[in-house]
């Protein structure tokens, strides 16, 4: 029988919406929620830090997914298995085991999230023709970004609002903010049950089995490690971002934190306009910036300013860290001028990635790139509290200015064909 046609603008735009919110749920708004609810920052960095790794670990799993079920069936069901856990944190936040069952809950996001991007990004090239995967690309960035404004902007400045109304029960607010997503994700996998499309290719792999797969796995892995300049590329992929690293956790709590343990003290509206919106929007605009430049002189040319502009305009956060401005404009000016650098900067990183992936197994070869990408956050955040809370923030700030030395040294033994990046002419 022949399948209804599903039109891509009734699917496409939340489904990417669908695959951010989970991400910066468990990234960036579980930050300022422990914070709240009274944890150190040693604390808050080391168990968050590790819900990177699902991320990490994701090639592990990513072969098999086609033999159980269609895409289509993995991602409604981890939207539901989603929804599911951020009920599990609305309903543990006000008890008694609240650390232990929002982790708990947490990583059941983490990895249904993890495998929701698996079959979403897969999907993605099933439900649409080429021209409409070119052409859709930007529409489904677009919203992915939507939700981490929505995620880490407005969600948190609802949960802020909430504390107002319900005279500061930061507990039973945050519950019921959670409550509120878990009602959209419902929403979402009912929507997607009836928009998403059945494309006839979208079927279990019967041809192949796990002896198969893994095999393939496997060889896959060999091939990763026998590439040119390898050593320097795992090296690149691990420490390029070491001061965003570290920095990532750390910048979002300092600016929650108390004035008396030298925080900026930011309100959760406050946070969830500077850096939940202004910082997303600077980090938005940077990577285009950064995209259309590399498009049209290739990465090598613009690698060096890309270099300088993810790991210099971290200096803001040292200034912020004496000066402890209580003037809004100008704590968002200098979030926004960070993030954008980190957008332009990440632009290098990005597409170096998509360089090394090149060859037969690109596919697969870039999705370990991913996992290496993953744990280049998740290794120096497990520490970056502790740091912090060791030296204090000001001298934290400069050891992480005094880390973008290392971003340099790796980048200088990069070979890369000048080539590479800029736009086909027509012959």
């Amino acid at each position: 029988m022949k399948q209804i046609q599903k039109k891509p603008w009734g699917w496409v735009p939340t489904l990417y919406f669908a695959e951010g919110l989970p991400y910066v749920a468990v990234m960036t708004i579980s930050l300022v929620l422990y914070k709240q609810l009274g944890l150190s920052n040693t604390e808050i960095t080391f168990y968050t830090s590790w819900l990177y790794l699902p991320w990490v670990i994701k090639p592990l799993w990513s072969p098999f997914i086609d033999l159980i079920k269609t895409k289509r069936w993995w991602i409604v069901t981890m939207e539901l298995l989603i929804g599911a856990a951020f009920g599990g944190v609305a309903f543990m936040i006000p008890t008694s085991l609240w650390l232990q069952g929002t982790l708990f809950f947490f990583w059941v996001m983490a990895f249904a999230s993890a495998t929701h991007d698996i079959a979403a990004d897969g999907f993605y090239m099933l439900g649409l023709d080429t021209h409409q995967q070119a052409w859709f690309v930007g529409i489904r960035s677009t919203f992915y970004r939507l939700a981490t404004i929505f995620g880490q902007g407005i969600l948190v400045m609802i949960a802020g609002n909430l504390q107002v109304i319900y005279r500061n029960s930061i507990s039973y607010s945050w519950s019921l903010m959670f409550y509120g997503v878990t009602g959209i994700f419902i929403a979402l996998w009912l929507w997607h049950h009836y928009a998403l499309p059945v494309p006839a290719e979208d079927a279990a792999r019967n041809d192949v089995n796990v002896q198969t797969i893994w095999k393939e796995f496997v060889n896959t892995i060999k091939s990763f490690f026998k590439k040119p300049q390898v050593t320097v590329g795992i090296l690149f992929m691990l420490l390029y971002r070491m001061p965003e690293g570290l920095l990532a956790k750390v910048s979002a709590l300092f600016l929650i934190d108390a004035a008396h343990n030298g925080g900026m003290g930011l309100s959760p509206q406050e946070y969830g306009l500077v850096q939940g919106t202004v910082g997303v929007i600077g980090l938005t605009l940077g990577g285009i910036l950064g995209g259309i430049c590399a498009g049209k002189d290739g990465l090598k040319k613009w690698l060096w300013p890309m270099v300088c502009a993810i790991t210099l305009p971290d200096i803001v956060y040292v200034y912020l860290s004496y000066a402890l401005q209580s003037n809004l404009v100008v704590i968002n000016v200098c979030v926004f001028i960070e993030q954008f650098g980190y957008g332009f900067g990440f632009t290098a990183y990005m597409l170096y990635l998509i360089y090394y992936s090149r060859g037969q197994f690109k596919t697969s070869h870039y999705a370990l790139c991913t996992a290496f990408m993953a744990l280049s956050m998740m290794i120096p955040g497990l520490f970056a509290g502790a740091l912090q809370e060791m030296v204090g923030y000001r001298m934290f700030f400069i050891i992480v200015m005094m880390c973008c030395a290392i971003t340099f040294v790796v980048t200088s033994f990069l070979k890369i064909d000048p080539e590479f990046g800029k736009k086909e002419k027509d012959s």
